[in-house]
């Protein structure tokens, strides 16, 4: 055998050269950075955990914090901060085992960390609005309403890594209230140091997938990845950019343009072109979720049930459904959505069985016995923050209203101001609100309008029945006797109605078919930790 030429295999030899340099390079480029741009209707109004109370904050405080639990991408409750779990045979002793994990500045998560945090949520000066989610914790009450010190609260540090809440009485979804964002640590530290500043950029220390890089109010909120977050090499995201966007048609434009990758409503008058525009971008689903109407149930006329009676029977649910939601709702004649776990079934307003002109007949009745007719007509002022949608159901209602005498006006706000003035007691006829549920249980939804929950009882009622009510259901054990005591509850408020339930959710959203791990769920999460784009 001959030996090669070396001007033959010159080429060869050149051509592996190159791919050698090529490789090399590869490896030494950095990849292209991985950016979600998630749209919102509003701003975060703030990345405090224990002062938080909306869906936007609660997607951004997900992405920043990891409680005790979490949700999967299937929106199911799985391991969080806590990499396992056991509860006591009496249901009142709850041991968590903490896994090995940092803060983003580098801090361990220790379980004093989660000491401090229950503490602090209970804390009256805190005023957190979700602090009563949190009453069955043992002295979680007193400690909230002052008459306890915050060292009596059942929450102890067994060790680093050890946490034990004990509870005043057994709670069946309390694995579901310590996965809220409400309970997500807080670094003491990082408080201790920049006080009510901490959670701002530049100054927050979190413990989730990412941390909060920027915040422009009315334009977007900067999230980039965590590198000390326990899982970081799973996550897929380099950088999470939350655009406010309260016009829905805007956010459809920007959708198509590509400009935002996903959107969590649609225009109402649309919908049916959004459908057919987007195909398989589009997803509508079943969620836990109430559209309603508040009333100022401490203002005169409002204070009287049977003016809200009559202003509810003849709202016509079915034709806000279809006509002006696309059918992307459900007509709701119970506050409480259907299908949710621990109830009872059957629940609905009496007027649910009157047909339309017998609803309207017993309307013009009952208005007349509370001292309104046709020689006297109703002003309302109807508020709602600022959207299409939004809009165009409170015209529909004051055209129902129309011929009983109601003549409406309208204000409208952004969702930061709309929220505000309700949870801080300002002045208000008739308001629209809304509730996602937390966890999948009736005591999340009929727990808003117990007396003593100042912040999320909109409607600022107070009966005592119905706060006795609550808290016999609160400590009964046995689950089929819970749910009849709730079912009492909700039929109660459902006779005096300080709120008007209009709508259950379906949850709409444009989501880019870019994006990837994204799956429907009941509560409606999507953590971006487990998502992932292609550009």
């Amino acid at each position: 055998m001959t030996l090669s030429s070396p001007l033959r295999n010159a080429p060869i030899v050149a051509l592996a050269l190159l791919a050698l340099l090529a490789g090399s390079f590869a490896l030494s480029s950095p990849r292209a950075e991985t950016v979600f741009r998630r749209g919102e209707a509003g701003d975060p109004s703030t990345f405090d955990p224990q002062k938080t109370s909306t869906v936007i904050e609660a997607d951004a405080l997900y992405d920043l914090f990891e409680g005790l639990l979490t949700y999967d991408s299937s929106g199911a409750l799985a391991p969080g901060a806590a990499e396992s779990w056991s509860v006591s045979a009496d249901g009142l002793t709850y041991v968590f085992r903490l896994r090995e994990a940092r803060w983003s500045n580098g801090d361990l998560v220790r379980a004093d960390d989660f000491v401090f945090t229950f503490r602090r949520l209970l804390d009256p000066a805190t005023g957190a609005e979700y602090a009563n989610l949190y009453y069955p914790i043992r002295n979680a009450e007193a400690v909230a309403r002052g008459e306890a010190a915050s060292s009596a609260l059942g929450v102890r540090a067994l060790d680093d890594r050890t946490l034990k809440i004990t509870l005043e009485r057994p709670t069946p979804y309390f694995l579901a209230v310590v996965a809220h964002q409400t309970a997500a640590p807080v670094n003491p530290r990082n408080v201790e140091k920049f006080g009510r500043a901490f959670a701002r950029p530049g100054n927050l220390v979190s413990n989730g997938a990412f941390r909060l890089a920027a915040f422009t109010p009315n334009d977007e909120t900067v999230l980039v990845k965590n590198p000390y977050f326990h899982a970081a090499r799973d996550v897929a995201i380099d950088k999470e950019i939350i655009a406010s966007i309260d016009d829905r048609a805007a956010a459809f434009l920007r959708f198509r343009a590509g400009e935002i990758d996903s959107y969590d409503d649609a225009p109402a008058d649309e919908l049916a072109f959004v459908r057919d525009t987007l195909k398989d971008e589009f997803h509508v689903a079943p969620t836990l979720g109430v559209l309603y109407l508040a009333f100022n149930t401490k203002k005169p006329p409002f204070d009287d049930p049977r003016l809200r009676n009559a202003l509810s029977m003849v709202i016509d649910r079915e034709f806000l459904a279809g006509s002006i939601w696309g059918g992307a709702m459900a007509p709701a004649y119970s506050f409480v959505p259907p299908g949710i776990d621990n109830y009872v079934t059957g629940i609905a307003a009496d007027f649910r069985a009157l047909s339309p002109i017998e609803r309207e007949d017993r309307a013009r009745e009952l208005l007349n016995e509370a001292g309104f007719g046709a020689g006297r007509p109703l002003p309302i002022e109807i508020r709602y923050n600022t959207s299409e949608n939004n809009k165009a159901t409170a015209i529909a209602i004051a055209d129902m209203w129309k011929p009983l005498g109601v003549t409406a006006t309208f204000v409208n706000s952004d969702l930061k101001t709309h929220f505000g003035l309700l949870q801080n007691g300002g002045d208000f006829d008739v308001a629209r609100a809304g509730w996602i549920g937390d966890y999948s249980d009736p005591q999340n939804f009929l727990f808003l309008f117990e007396s003593g929950n100042a912040r999320l009882n909109y409607a600022r009622w107070a009966n005592g029945d119905y706060d006795r009510l609550m808290s016999r259901a609160a400590g009964e054990t046995d689950l089929r006797a819970r749910a009849a005591t709730l079912a009492k509850a909700e039929g109660l408020l459902l006779e005096e109605e300080p709120v008007i339930p209009l709508l259950f959710y379906e949850s709409k959203t444009m989501v880019s078919r870019r994006v990837k791990g994204w799956r429907d769920n009941l509560l409606d999460r999507h953590l971006a930790r487990y998502l992932s784009v292609d550009r």
